[in-house]
């Protein structure tokens, strides 16, 4: 009898009502409609002639207009080599750069997370003056390795009196070293401050993912006689594989879509899809016909790894929740 009112009392209180369940359902509808519509909404405009959208809104085709592939032959045939180098410099600078951030980050937050270090402030300084003294070097148009060395030296040999015996200084062409190093409008320059951007946000969300994961595990395998980089790799990355996935995604949406330094940095060789996506807004006004298939395209491999990789990716993101 007891079992019985034990067996009601958790089905009682784990059955969600009629009403809470419809309501839940019309709120989850109209989530996805307010999600799912910007991407119908794109899906039909590029299949409108540039009459249709200026006399718009049509919303279903073959009853308010008639669907036809113009924009896709427009941009695919008439403009092939510039839509296809775009997307080409997108793909390749989102990926490496997602790629190294994720490494070099990951590291980083292994390391915050697990080692215990002191850095003096001269210590710091010291780099600081030697990567300054390397930047000058190299802005002098000096080869870079001869940069490096100095830069590293200054480094070791603790020179703070350096400053007062570097004579040139920096003027307002200075900043535009990307250009002195052969870099302006080239992948490594897109690369490298990819990297150097997104960098700090590897660092913060891995640093929470690896604290979740039991050190016990680590000290075991350090009483085998594993070394530091055994454990991180054989250990610890497989346990993250989550955390990696999910923050490798997020870093790539950012990469993926980034406008600004692409604009200062590249012109025509380099120049990635969300730049070609602005480009469309003529002195004719936006074409927002064009513009639809770029964003269509360029959004589609995004939407289809996130649907793909997403039981990694929620394992991921709420690793925080779990752990808290």
């Amino acid at each position: 009898m007891a079992l019985t009112r034990r067996r009601h009392h958790s089905v009682s209180t784990t059955t969600i009502g009629v009403p809470t369940m419809l309501a839940s359902y019309v709120l989850l509808f109209a989530w996805a409609f307010v999600v799912l519509f910007p991407l119908y909404w794109l899906a039909v405009t590029s299949l409108k002639t540039p009459l249709d959208v200026n006399d718009g809104p049509f919303y279903i085709p073959w009853r308010d207009f008639q669907p036809n592939l113009d924009n896709w032959r427009y941009i695919f045939v008439d403009l092939g080599p510039d839509t296809f180098r775009p997307y080409i410099n997108t793909v390749v600078v989102g990926l490496t750069s997602t790629a190294i951030t994720l490494i070099l980050g990951s590291m980083a937050a292994y390391g915050l997370v697990r080692m215990r270090y002191r850095v003096s402030i001269g210590a710091i300084a010291s780099f600081v003056a030697g990567a300054a003294l390397a930047v000058v070097v190299i802005v002098a148009q000096v080869p870079w390795q001869v940069g490096a060395v100095a830069g590293f030296a200054l480094f070791l040999l603790l020179l703070n009196t350096v400053a007062r015996r570097v004579k040139r200084g920096f003027g307002n062409d200075d900043i535009a070293f990307f250009q002195q190093l052969a870099l302006l409008d080239t992948w490594g320059a897109l690369i490298i401050a990819y990297v150097a951007s997104h960098l700090p946000i590897v660092v913060w969300l891995m640093r929470d993912y690896f604290q979740s994961i039991p050190i016990e595990l680590e000290e075991s395998a350090a009483i085998d006689g594993a070394s530091p980089y055994r454990i991180f790799r054989t250990i610890v990355l497989p346990l993250s594989i989550p955390g990696l996935v999910a923050t490798f995604l997020f870093v790539l949406v950012f990469a993926w879509n980034e406008y600004l330094i692409a604009l200062f940095l590249t012109s025509a060789n380099a120049q990635t899809l969300p730049l070609t996506v602005a480009a469309q807004n003529a002195t004719r006004g936006p074409q927002w016909w064009y513009m639809s298939v770029l964003i269509l395209i360029m959004i589609g491999p995004v939407i289809a790894m996130a649907i793909a990789l997403e039981r990694f990716i929620a394992r991921g993101l709420l690793v925080g929740a779990v752990k808290g």
